[in-house]
């Protein structure tokens, strides 16, 4: 029988913590490297990194790493190195983000570029950056290096695509998730995959976990987009309504013009422009966001993208690893509940 969301992982609310047992002693390794490769002479860049790297993280990418190395059954060591590569990948990504949306909050803390300000947010990302490719010349493997620097070209491509539809209404459902799946998934897609390149396994091997990590990446931001308009600063870790407030056309935004009337088309027009963006804006969003079952929509949509993640791992064999996988998966999806 095929495994489901409701079916399988741990009693109880699902969580990472079944991921983080699993690779605990994998993940202090990852950690040292973190810390070692974040050293500078140019004291800013360590104390400007650290504020968002030791800042809270839950660490899900370099841990989806460990995890599919685990469940490879790999005993070396070459994923400490690639998975503190992605680690550093994903951080640059976010400090250029936070500059881009002019954010003022991430895990809860004032941004990096609130308080240090743009031009050091951006070139401390640019140096994460450079550690990230320095880790990966260090691996030795071509394979592992045209994977990671293709994700991060594509991760590039995907936000600037994302700015291009920022405001634009008119943006598609299929527009949306191509964006998505480049910014956010082609990093998920990665760190899966490059466990099966470590651990010696096949094409079949490697594009199964690609597609795990791909589809989990999708799940995980649409259900981002979800909690935007469904829940609070506290829960989230930013402000809330950010998105709205940023004019980001997301999928509950492209599902609620779809289905809205002429005066409903009329206000998302003004807000995505900036004009309609007060508190109670916000809140008459949410209520047509609601009334249309946009929210309720996208988490359905999670929720088919996190069954083929699961579905990809099915030709493994059960296990702790295999389980706590899953559990991501399911974790990726509750979040929204």
């Amino acid at each position: 029988m095929t495994a489901t969301i409701h079916q399988l992982g741990q009693p109880g609310a699902p969580s990472l913590d079944a991921m983080v047992q699993l690779v605990w002693a994998d993940l202090n390794h990852v950690n040292s490297v973190i810390l070692e490769r974040m050293r500078s002479e140019v004291v800013l860049i360590p104390e400007l990194a650290g504020h968002l790297i030791t800042g809270g993280g839950k660490r899900m990418r370099p841990m989806l790493t460990l995890a599919c190395a685990r469940l490879l059954d790999y005993p070396g060591t070459r994923h400490h190195k690639l998975a503190a590569a992605v680690e550093f990948i994903h951080t640059a990504t976010l400090l250029h983000d936070d500059v881009v949306d002019s954010s003022g909050l991430r895990r809860g803390k004032h941004t990096a570029n609130i308080i240090w300000g743009n031009p050091a947010s951006v070139l401390v990302g640019d140096f994460l950056f450079s550690r990230s490719f320095e880790l990966m010349v260090e691996d030795g493997s071509l394979k592992v290096l045209k994977i990671l620097s293709r994700a991060s070209s594509v991760i590039a491509e995907g936000e600037v695509d994302q700015l291009t539809a920022q405001r634009r209404i008119e943006t598609s459902e299929d527009h949306y998730l191509s964006i998505i799946s480049a910014k956010t998934a082609a990093l998920f897609a990665a760190a899966c995959r490059i466990a099966a390149i470590v651990a010696e396994q096949g094409e079949e091997t490697e594009e199964h976990l690609d597609s795990f990590g791909r589809n989990l990446g999708i799940a995980f931001q649409l259900i981002d987009d979800a909690i935007d308009y469904s829940s609070d600063a506290a829960t989230m870790g930013k402000g809330a309504g950010d998105d709205f407030r940023d004019g980001k056309v997301t999928l509950p935004v492209i599902l609620a013009v779809a289905r809205g009337s002429d005066a409903d088309r009329t206000f998302w027009r003004d807000a995505m422009q900036g004009s309609r963006i007060s508190d109670e804006d916000l809140a008459h969003a949410t209520r047509l966001l609601r009334d249309s079952r946009a929210i309720d929509d996208t988490v359905e949509r999670a929720r088919l993208y996190g069954q083929r993640a699961i579905d990809a791992l099915g030709s493994f064999p059960t296990g702790k690893a295999k389980a706590a996988l899953i559990e991501a998966v399911e974790f990726a999806i509750s979040r929204a509940y």
